[in-house]
């Protein structure tokens, strides 16, 4: 950043930061809490239902069939639309049905409203990902992404306990403690999604809270930086081999993710052969609460570093073979294997969303960023159901984490192939 620039960028940087960023983690954070905290309800609502290890695997997973048929066309028309509206509709639905998870009486009701949620959430992170481009220079990106993703191991450290401190509710005024969960965690969504409509505006040019000088500053940076990338037609772009690649590699980091997430509770109930459910989502939130500074320290470290495929892979490889290992190190050296692995995979998104920006813009973007959290997250369905499936097959998780681990290291590999074709012609001037 040129030193005649400075206060203007760092004023206007710091408001879009303060106003946006710690607005848009609260909303990710009820996003992903209500997406995972089956997991907690897993600890108690499986034996009332009679659900197999099978029935949950593949209901924890079916979330992203619906889930992933939609990014894409959610994000162009938000992109069209604005995001406000946009975002809003998306959280006050998927509040909806995320409470309507009380309801679940057997497998059928499971997988409908499973599905259900999948379908409401769709767009949501890959329209807060373009947000996120809307605002701020690749220079500033990976910071904020990890700012704004901070949510997501948050949602497990703080709400893993919330959760074993609501399924101690069990039967008050008749209900399971589960369903207590399911009802309290999707409220806050529908509250949030109204707030939407005036606290989220779509472009800096609506910011009434920027000067002018500080609004033509952030026009002039992000179209500076847009001109160096070549236009390309939406079309080419949802299908570019790139855009599918970098997809794959969101694939193994969502693979580690979901994998290991909607499973950690219950493998840490088992291997360690701890009777109290708070005790074992206190054991879930530590690694998550690690990750999430890991993650925004890691991602301000890439920004300034400027080696955004380096960041990216390091940790993958490092989570990759952390969880590989703990399958046949005894219990609790196992558990300080899955919390590397949980800590290499939030290290991980800040870089790795800074990788497709850096050659498609506008629509294109809108559209990659779709595509990309599409593919990824078909992860999503088959992590979870893959552990459930290798459980029920050997009788344990060991293999089903050995898989994950080496998805992990696999996609690493493809994200070092890409890394050279996936840089921007010249790299935008740092912004403190």
């Amino acid at each position: 950043m040129r030193p005649s620039l400075d206060p203007i960028a760092r004023s206007a940087l710091g408001k879009a930061t303060r106003r946006l960023v710690p607005l848009m983690a609260l909303c990710y954070f009820f996003a992903y809490l209500d997406r995972t905290n089956l997991s907690v309800a897993a600890l108690t609502m499986n034996a009332e239902l009679g659900f197999s290890s099978q029935v949950y695997g593949f209901g924890a997973g079916l979330l992203f069939v619906g889930y992933v048929l939609l990014d894409a066309p959610s994000n162009l028309i938000m992109h069209r639309v604005g995001a406000s509206r946009w975002m809003a509709r998306i959280m006050i639905v998927w509040g909806l049905v995320a409470a309507a998870g009380a309801l679940i009486q057997g497998e059928t009701g499971f997988y409908v409203v499973r599905f259900l949620l999948g379908v409401a959430e769709a767009g949501f992170f890959p329209g807060m990902i373009l947000y996120l481009t809307y605002w701020f220079p690749s220079s500033r990106r990976g910071t904020v992404t990890g700012l704004f993703m901070v949510a997501v191991p948050l949602s497990t450290a703080l709400g893993a306990p919330l959760g074993g401190l609501l399924l101690k509710l069990d039967g008050l005024w008749g209900l399971s403690g589960w369903r207590w969960l399911f009802l309290t965690e999707g409220v806050p969504s529908v509250l949030l999604g109204l707030l939407l409509f005036w606290l989220m505006p779509d472009r800096p040019s609506h910011a009434t809270w920027l000067t002018s000088e500080e609004r033509l500053w952030l026009k002039e940076e992000l179209a500076a930086e847009h001109a160096l990338i070549e236009p390309m037609p939406v079309r080419r772009a949802l299908l570019h081999p790139r855009v599918l690649g970098l997809g794959m590699v969101y694939f193994a980091i969502v693979f580690g993710l979901y994998g290991l997430g909607f499973w950690m509770p219950t493998i840490l109930k088992a291997n360690l052969e701890i009777a109290d459910n708070f005790v074992v989502t206190l054991l879930t939130a530590l690694p998550y609460a690690v990750g999430a500074v890991a993650m925004v320290w890691w991602g301000r470290h890439g920004d300034r570093d400027g080696r955004t495929v380096r960041y990216t892979v390091l940790p993958m490889v490092v989570g990759g073979v952390a969880l590989t290992g703990s399958a046949f190190l005894s219990p609790w050296l196992g558990y300080v294997g899955l919390c590397l692995c949980a800590i290499g995979v939030m290290a991980a998104f800040p870089s790795f969303w800074k990788l497709l920006p850096a050659f498609l813009s506008g629509a294109a973007v809108a559209g990659g960023i779709g595509v990309v959290n599409s593919v990824g997250n078909l992860s999503g369905f088959l992590g979870p159901y893959w552990v459930g499936w290798m459980t029920g097959l050997f009788g344990s998780s060991k293999w089903g984490l050995v898989t994950i681990g080496l998805v992990m290291i696999t996609g690493a590999l493809l994200a070092t192939v890409l890394g050279e074709t996936s840089r921007p012609k010249a790299a935008s001037t740092p912004v403190g």
